[in-house]
């Protein structure tokens, strides 16, 4: 792609289209954390539900992993 701006034309750089995608995805992620932060702390049962679901999650990446070997 080419921008024109004065007489110069500028093309744009995919390195920043894949840091401006890293910039929103961890503000994305340090939103999720923060919310997901002030559910533990109102709730305790929640913490240990998000335990199980996380210990279920590296079992199927980790058997994902082996199939793909």
């Amino acid at each position: 792609r080419q921008y024109i701006q004065g007489d110069e034309k500028m093309t744009a750089n995919p390195m920043v289209n894949m840091v401006k995608g890293a910039a929103i995805g961890l503000a994305a992620g340090v939103a999720v954390g923060y919310v997901g932060k002030k559910a533990v702390d109102d709730n305790p049962k929640f913490k240990k539900k998000a335990n199980k679901a996380y210990k279920t999650f590296e079992s199927i990446m980790d058997t994902a992993q082996y199939m793909f070997k």
